[in-house]
């Protein structure tokens, strides 16, 4: 049993997030982020996908509202190139891991959609759209199940790079500040602290590659400033994994900042 993608707008509407047309500010002095429809270039959904395909959707929208309140609090900083390496870069790496996931549900009970990769990137419209309904919080989505392997498991040590021209990226370590996790909740414990090695590794490369573009203020608002997002909500899933048979642990947040060492 499939589900067209023709349907997807009455079940993400019970999502109560406008799926028709991605992005969406009012308001909005320096433009409105405006990114390519997804769920208008899926194929037919198979049924048992459809409810992780409309999380991650729920999840391009909440990326895409994210991204507008930053461009309104902060698009008159940090000089002609700043929306499109603090914000719409950042941006397009969250869409194109999204879509993916979208993809690879869709492909465990039939044909894997090819191609949707090119729908990530957004560009900035002068014209205010109409604000999108409230998405689910973040950490709903995306499944636990879709996070890197365990296999991939960091170090002990969070942020590594060898031959760094401009530095490396050092995070305070997570796993050891972690109370006691429980059975149930350590398999996704162990995928998100991959996952937080894997942000690290990511911005570490593009450290490498552009820490020389953009001025001073280039690396805090390019790659720590998202990093620090990335982590504050990968932190918040672990948090809410242990606090489901246990206690939660609070101000773990306090963790998620990291520096450029020399």
């Amino acid at each position: 049993m499939t589900i067209g993608a023709a349907a997807l707008a009455v079940t993400a509407g019970g999502l109560g997030v406008a799926m028709a047309s991605e992005g969406g500010s009012a308001d909005a002095p320096f433009g409105v982020i405006s990114c390519p429809d997804v769920a208008g270039a899926l194929p037919a959904i198979p049924a048992r996908a459809q409810a992780e395909v409309d999380r991650n959707l729920a999840l391009l929208q909440t990326q895409i509202n994210e991204a507008n309140a930053r461009l309104s609090r902060d698009g008159d900083q940090g000089g002609p190139n700043f929306v499109n390496n603090a914000i719409l870069t950042p941006l397009k790496d969250k869409r194109i891991s999204t879509i993916d996931r979208i993809a690879i549900s869709i492909g465990r009970a039939g044909e894997k959609p090819q191609g949707l990769d090119a729908l990530a990137a957004c560009s900035v419209s002068d014209e205010a759209a109409p604000p999108a309904e409230e998405a689910p919080p973040a950490e709903e989505a995306p499944p636990a199940e879709e996070a890197p392997p365990a296999e991939e498991a960091p170090p002990a040590e969070e942020g590594d790079n060898a031959d760094a021209p401009f530095g490396v990226i050092s995070c305070p370590d997570v796993a050891g500040q972690l109370p006691d996790v429980p059975a149930s909740a350590q398999a996704e414990i162990d995928r998100n602290l991959a996952l937080l090695q894997t942000q690290i590794d990511e911005a570490n490369a593009r450290l490498s590659r552009d820490g020389d573009q953009g001025g001073p203020n280039f690396v805090n608002n390019a790659i720590l400033g998202p990093l620090e997002d990335k982590r504050v909500a990968t932190i918040n899933r672990m948090a809410t994994a242990i606090g489901r048979t246990a206690a939660k642990p609070v101000g773990l947040d306090a963790l998620a900042p990291c520096v450029l060492n020399d």
